[in-house]
This record gives C-alpha cells, sequence and structure tokens, in this order.
C-alpha cells in the first residue's frame, strides 16, 4: 500500500510539474532526477528492502528548496519524504 501511495504522489507531482510552474531548467530538472530515483527506489525496496537515506536526504533539501516559490511542488515533495519514512526508506 505505502508504495502505491508513493507512485500516486509522485504523479501528482508529474500533474504540477505539467502545468508548467515558474522553474528554472535547472530546478525542472532536479526535479525530474529526484523523481527518477525515486521510483527506482520503489523498484528496489518492493524487490529487496533495502533502506538508503540519501534518497530521503535528497527529497528533504528539494523541499527545502521549493518551499518558499513553489509551496505545492513543497507540500507534495514533504508527503513523499512521510511516505517514504512509512515504508521504511
Amino acid at each position: 500500500m505505502p508504495a502505491r501511495d508513493l507512485q500516486e504522489q509522485l504523479d501528482a507531482l508529474r500533474e504540477q510539474l505539467d502545468r508548467n510552474p515558474p522553474l528554472s531548467e535547472t530546478e525542472r530538472v532536479h526535479l525530474h532526477e529526484l523523481m527518477q530515483q525515486i521510483e527506482t527506489k520503489i523498484q528496489l525496496e518492493q524487490a529487496t528492502h533495502e533502506q538508503d537515506s540519501s534518497l530521503v536526504d535528497g527529497v528533504n533539501l528539494a523541499v527545502e528548496r521549493f518551499e518558499l516559490e513553489h509551496p505545492g511542488i513543497a507540500a507534495t515533495l514533504r508527503n513523499i519524504v512521510q511516505t517514504l519514512g512509512n515504508i521504511g526508506i
């Protein structure tokens, strides 16, 4: 279940990005790379149940980066951090 919730949150983040918020190309690339890392981690977690705190650290850094100018994106990223914690990542 939590992996499905995480996937739904990633989908919500994708939808937010599809609305073309005023992000720099660097910010957009960073978010896409982070989303790819999360999706890869979901697949690995389902296969091996390994833990990796660096992914959570990366998402937390993204929350801080987008918090002021893009609160909707930051809120979705916070939900992702919460879900990652719930599934033990």
